[in-house]
């Protein structure tokens, strides 16, 4: 399959998400991070975001909760090209009611190639990457040919 770029403008639209037992190390980590995140635009699912906006005096484009889906908004975010960079703080000992979403949602990041950190060390590394605030060219397969596929039956 052949790939297309998608361009990522020097402010990135970056997407930061934490299941509740990892609220508290986002925020922390964000907090460290808040001038280089000042001058990208953040979006964030429910609690988180509200948290965010209040510690760090910024604006965040909040979302539904992640149970109530919030994480299928930044899925479909990725996919329509809205956002494109996602931490999401996920707490990997701890089940969640919408498990399917969070797969979901991680499937999107891969589907449509976006730099995503699932911890403290790999959003440090991605941050502070001389890429981010750079102008950068994502390659994404065409999924063009998969769309126009013939479908059985059609004539």
């Amino acid at each position: 399959m052949a790939n297309r770029k998608i361009p990522m403008e020097p402010d990135k639209k970056i997407a930061l998400v934490a299941h509740d037992n990892r609220k508290k190390d986002l925020v922390e980590w964000a907090k460290y991070n808040r001038d280089l995140l000042a001058h990208h635009k953040i979006y964030a699912t429910g609690t988180t975001g509200r948290i965010l906006e209040r510690e760090l005096g910024i604006d965040v484009v909040k979302l539904q909760s992640g149970p109530l889906g919030g994480d299928m908004q930044v899925g479909a975010g990725i996919a329509r090209g809205d956002i494109d960079f996602l931490i999401f703080f996920w707490d990997p000992l701890q089940p969640q009611p919408h498990d399917p979403d969070v797969k979901a949602l991680l499937r999107m990041a891969v589907v449509w190639n976006i730099p995503t950190a699932c911890n403290r060390a790999s959003a440090d590394f991605m941050i502070s990457s001389p890429l981010m605030d750079d102008r950068y060219d994502r390659l994404v397969p065409d999924y063009d040919a998969y769309r126009k596929r013939k479908i059985s039956g059609e004539d």
